[in-house]
């Protein structure tokens, strides 16, 4: 058990994912005990007993690995982590941040502001990243919402048309089945919480077919992305890549899911596929970063960026209506400021600014989509200008 009580604490929880998400499952659960007591009350029958049983212990497993996912958390990276060979520095990435090396399948998370190890995402959720040491739990956490929400469906959905139907059973004289009585409130939160169960189903149960996907092909969601780029490079080519952690369903799954949810391994090392060692995904990422820099563009900004995500008062309704489908921040910029730009959408553009001082490791580095309309591509030089130059011919036209 990886719990780090010093850095998970309480404050975790005190947060719109975690304090939602909590709300959702007692809400279920509170109305659906509520409603179960009078359609088939648990003193009635062994089977009652059994129902009700079940239900509670679907609800008290959603919880205990809820809270688990979070409070173990994904565990980080060392700071300053390096290989333990100098000679192997050269196939793995530097962070920065955390003024270390990237260990294989590693990560940096601009939310937690470290290196995660065996990065998966950051989930709102929880208020944590998904990752080594708490994929288990999560995907647990995810299993008994599921199955919990159906519980609570079939309960919920039955009570409500029993209670509907109440008089109905009265005039024929069916006084055994005259058990649910349905008050206003009673009848707005059963629908109510019908509807909560039904969405955490679809969108939960997505959520848990895609993890299950992910533990049983051994890919992250970043990893997933990787290997599609290497794909595609490698095809260019005429040649093909090889993941190296996909040893087979029955033996990745074993490395996610066991009976104590705990993570297989250390973090660091991980077992390979025949023909590939412990950087061949890393040496890919580096391969792929230098095509990324051999196709970045520099764009000066010509137009004030304001970092909103609803940029409609500066930009439009055209910006607005076609915001790139991620999570990463937008970025506020100012009228010639220099911006490197790596990814290109219809309306929008994503760089990083270029700083006075990046250099300096204490510089915190600006990223993120911004307006394309705000910007036109560099164009002074016929060669493309190193930053120096860029930074010396700004501040000329600044002067």
């Amino acid at each position: 058990m990886f719990i780090n009580w010093s850095n998970n604490s309480i404050w975790r929880f005190l947060h719109w994912g975690p304090l939602t998400a909590i709300g959702i499952v007692q809400s279920i659960t509170v109305m659906t005990v509520y409603m179960n007591g009078m359609w088939w009350p648990a003193n009635t029958s062994v089977l009652a007993f059994i129902n009700q049983t079940v239900f509670l212990a679907l609800s008290l497993s959603t919880g205990f690995y809820f809270i688990m996912a979070s409070l173990t958390g994904p565990s980080y990276l060392q700071l300053k982590w390096k290989p333990k060979r100098e000679e192997d520095e050269q196939y793995l990435q530097f962070c920065h941040v955390c003024d270390g090396f990237k260990a294989p399948r590693s990560h940096h998370c601009r939310k937690c502001n470290r290196c995660v190890i065996k990065m998966d995402h950051h989930c709102p959720w929880i208020n944590n990243c998904v990752g080594w040491a708490n994929h288990g739990y999560f995907t647990a956490f995810l299993t008994f919402a599921v199955l919990g929400c159906i519980h609570a469906t079939a309960i919920l959905s039955v009570s409500l048309y029993v209670g509907l139907y109440r008089d109905w059973y009265i005039y024929y004289g069916q006084y055994s089945k005259v058990n649910v009585k349905l008050t206003i409130w009673s009848l707005v939160l059963c629908v109510f919480n019908i509807g909560l169960a039904i969405g955490v189903v679809i969108t939960v149960g997505a959520l848990l077919v895609y993890q299950l996907r992910s533990i049983f092909n051994n890919r992250t969601a970043i990893e997933d992305w990787i290997l599609e780029k290497a794909r595609y490079r490698k095809e260019r080519n005429n040649e093909t890549f090889t993941y190296p952690y996909d040893l087979g369903r029955w033996k990745n799954m074993k490395q996610v899911i066991n009976i104590t949810c705990t993570a297989a391994g250390n973090g660091v090392e991980w077992p390979v596929v025949e023909g590939c060692d412990q950087y061949t995904l890393t040496r890919e990422q580096l391969a792929q970063k230098e095509e990324k820099r051999a196709r970045t563009r520099t764009y000066t900004i010509h137009r004030p960026a304001t970092g909103s995500w609803v940029p409609l008062l500066s930009q439009g309704f055209k910006v607005c209506l076609s915001p790139p489908l991620t999570d990463e921040p937008r970025i506020k910029l100012a009228v010639g400021d220099l911006v490197r730009v790596t990814r290109w959408r219809k309306h929008w553009l994503f760089g990083e600014k270029i700083q006075e001082a990046e250099s300096e490791a204490n510089v915190k580095r600006i990223r993120g989509w911004f307006p394309r309309q705000c910007a036109v591509e560099y164009a002074e030089y016929d060669d493309v200008p190193t930053e120096t130059q860029l930074l010396d011919n700004k501040r000329k036209k600044d002067i």
